[in-house]
């Protein structure tokens, strides 16, 4: 290579040097060089000749220096300063850089200063083959569906040349298959990977690797190659019919199995997958199909027996089916079957099973008030097993919490254990149970409706408690009151009642009765002389038979009130004080009258009781009120406990006391006679005090108080006790009441009783 290199270098040199002479001839240059040079790309670790500059300067005695600069100078070619010959110092890649654009220049060695001007030329880098072909994209993986025809295309490859393309063949590629035949092919200009074997089936084999080559140079001897490997997968297709692994099955079932339940699984297998292995069971032949039914398990693709009936093993032991296995899905052009059968046969296990009762409901008939043990019917219950085992009988007493009804553990007689009542329950619901005696675990139930049939023990009586009203201007023979009657039994052929009056009223000169035909009578009047003066109620006995057997009958009494009604015969009132209001004064009108005194009562007491609760000063601040005189004596206080207080209304409404009060702080014993009231109004609180103190001078058991208002009693709750000294026990008192005297005559009493008092102690 170094050689070929150095030839190729001298004969650039050469082209270079003419190419030179050239210019130099043109320009007037003073020295010669190419200005393109072609070197091919190496990889050797010595340095080449790239060609040589030369000047006509150099004579040798200018001391000349060759400069070189520009991409790569310095680095990747380098120039002897002396001579002019360019090297390549490092490898060279055109796949990394196709040319380099560099100039030269002659400089004084001594002084550096340029001898000519610089000048541009090129070094291009010549492509050899040294990059193999590459898949970028690989591997690769690729699918085509199972029996494809040959010639299919499954995939397409592509590989890259780093090579230049246009110079030589070092890019141009062939592809071939190293791996993968005989079952693909591969073009080898275009790369696309094609079937190349008939009915390649997924069942046989489904993944293959085939190992793809590019070669460049054309696929002649030398080239450069790559490889990659292509995972071919076969998806499938529906060429397999599903297939049971046994075309006869046998399956047990125990006869107790329940409705809906599973009591099987088959399955036909499919060599296919996904939607192509999926199937569908049915049953398309065999005795008595309707008994099982098949479902699909989407999950499992198993086939589940269920029943549809329930099983009886003494019926029917055994049963044969035919049940077929489909695809959903399936080529119509393939012509094949995608369907297969087997036959089932499904053995009945015999279980033991509970008793079984004649009838799921018993309804049973009693008369009401029927003798205890009378026998009501009979339930029967038999073991369905082969062997038989007798039954016993019982009654769920959650069903007769009132014990009414007993049953005979052995023949299932159900017997009245309590009277029973039509009208109180028409209907007795109970429960009763029949057990296996050698297992008494197996338990059935049965209900059993007992009918209350009715006698005729109930009386018929007033439908309601009539109170008929009877107008005192009405007219003989008007319709008073329609009375009907009712009755707890429930004859079949209906009621039919009889009303008459009892024998006592047969002639009864007020009112008599007739039948309406419709099991209700009409009661009228005889006369049209009846008074609420004279009598205001009267009272009617009528009795009541019905048609049983035997016939049942009541005595019922119908009141009848005589009352005041208008001219339209409209009843206005039944009272007798009623008779006596004013004429024409309406019931409303009274009611109405008596609301408004109601009402004014209620206002004096909230007016009488505000006045008594509301606070007022006990001092009048009016210097010219002479009662200002009576209020501001200093009467001591009852203590907590005192509730008389001093009422300042009494002065200020002097007439408003027209009666007499009692005293309450003494009791007298003797009765005072009231004071007479009947003075003028307008009495001034002068005159009406005079009045007081006269009834005081005469009054032989009144206190010597000057109060209006006395305090005969302090109370208990006085912290500081009393204060009074009227009633001291002390002797010792100095005190001399002669000066009440001079105060004028309205004290002059009260001196002499102070006086009299003191004499009394004395003696």
């Amino acid at each position: 290579t170094g050689s070929k290199s150095l030839q190729t270098g001298s004969t650039a040199l050469l082209r270079g040097l003419v190419e030179g002479q050239r210019i130099l001839s043109r320009a007037k240059r003073g020295w010669v060089w190419n200005q393109m040079f072609v070197l091919e790309e190496f990889s050797g670790p010595d340095p080449i000749l790239v060609g040589r500059l030369h000047t006509d300067l150099d004579v040798g005695s200018t001391p000349i220096k060759y400069v070189l600069a520009g991409e790569g100078a310095g680095t990747i070619f380098a120039i002897n300063e002396i001579t002019g010959d360019i090297h390549a110092m490092k490898r060279l890649d055109r796949e990394e850089k196709a040319e380099y654009t560099l100039t030269a220049q002659v400089t004084n060695r001594d002084t550096d200063q340029p001898l000519e001007p610089p000048s541009e030329f090129i070094i291009k880098v010549q492509d050899i083959n040294d990059n193999p072909p590459q898949f970028v994209e690989g591997p690769y993986r690729a699918s085509v569906p199972e029996m494809s025809q040959v010639g299919t295309s499954v995939t397409r490859v592509t590989a890259t040349d780093a090579d230049d393309p246009v110079y030589g063949n070092s890019a141009k590629l062939v592809y071939s298959i190293l791996e993968g035949q005989p079952y693909f092919s591969i073009d080898p200009n275009t790369a696309i990977i094609k079937i190349a074997l008939h009915g390649m089936d997924r069942e046989m084999r489904e993944e293959y690797l085939v190992v793809i080559q590019a070669k460049d140079m054309g696929g002649h001897m030398g080239g450069l190659s790559g490889t990659t490997t292509v995972t071919v997968t076969l998806t499938d297709v529906n060429d397999n019919p599903p297939k049971f692994s046994k075309s006869k099955q046998n399956f047990v079932i125990p006869e107790e199995l329940g409705i809906g339940q599973p009591g099987g699984k088959v399955k036909a297998n499919d060599r296919d997958i996904g939607e192509n292995a999926k199937s569908t069971y049915n049953i398309i032949d065999g005795d008595e199909k309707d008994v099982f039914e098949i479902t699909t398990d989407a999950q499992t693709q198993e086939g589940i027996l269920r029943l549809k009936k329930p099983l009886n093993f003494e019926t029917k032991k055994s049963y044969t089916l035919k049940v077929e296995a489909a695809n959903i899905r399936f080529d119509p052009n393939s012509g094949a079957p995608f369907k297969d059968t087997a036959t089932v046969k499904i053995a009945v296990e015999d279980s033991d099973e509970p008793p079984v009762f004649s009838k799921p409901t018993f309804v049973l008939q009693v008369d009401e008030n029927a003798p205890i043990n009378t026998v009501i019917g009979t339930v029967t219950a038999r073991d369905p097993d082969v062997t038989g085992s007798l039954v016993r009988y019982f009654i769920d007493r959650h069903t007769d919490l009132e014990r009414q009804f007993n049953i005979n553990v052995d023949d299932g007689k159900i017997t009245l254990a309590k009277p029973l009542d039509r009208e109180t329950d028409m209907w007795h619901n109970i429960t009763v149970t029949a057990t296996e005696i050698r297992n008494h675990s197996q338990i059935s139930r049965a209900i059993v409706a007992i009918r209350v049939l009715d006698i005729n023990d109930n009386a018929p009586e007033f439908a309601t408690e009539y109170e008929a009203f009877l107008c005192e201007n009405g007219k003989p023979g008007q319709v008073i009151q329609t009375v009907s009657a009712v009755d707890k039994d429930d004859p079949i052929q209906g009621h039919y009642f009889e009303y008459r009056l009892i024998p006592e009223m047969l002639n009864n000169p007020n009112f008599t009765i007739k039948n309406n035909g419709d099991n209700s009578i009409s009661v009228l009047a005889k006369h049209d002389t009846f008074r609420r003066q004279k009598q205001e109620m009267y009272f009617l006995p009528i009795i009541v038979t019905d048609n049983g057997n035997p016939p049942m009958s009541s005595t019922n009494t119908l009141t009848i009130r005589v009352c005041g009604c208008s001219r339209e015969g409209i009843v206005q009132s039944c009272n007798v004080e009623a008779y006596v209001l004013p004429i024409g004064l309406s019931m409303g009108a009274l009611i109405a009258i008596l609301a408004c005194i109601i009402l004014l009562l209620v206002i004096v007491v909230l007016f009488v009781t505000l006045r008594r609760h509301k606070n007022k000063p006990l001092i009048i601040k009016d210097d010219e009120d002479v009662r200002e005189n009576i209020i501001r004596y200093d009467d001591e206080g009852g203590g907590e406990e005192d509730t008389e207080a001093f009422d300042i209304a009494t002065l200020q409404n002097p007439d408003g006391i027209n009666g007499y009060l009692p005293r309450k702080d003494i009791k007298p014993d003797l009765q005072f006679m009231p004071r007479q009231s009947g003075g003028p109004n307008g009495v001034d609180v002068d005159e009406f005090i005079n009045v007081r103190l006269h009834e005081a001078d005469n009054d032989p058991t009144a206190p010597p108080y000057d109060s209006i208002q006395i305090y005969g009693y302090e109370g208990r709750g006085s912290i500081a006790g009393s204060l009074s000294s009227l009633e001291t026990a002390s002797s010792d008192s100095d005190q001399n009441y002669d000066y009440l005297r001079e105060w004028g005559p309205r004290f002059r009493r009260l001196g002499e009783l102070y006086s009299v008092g003191e004499s009394d102690k004395e003696t």
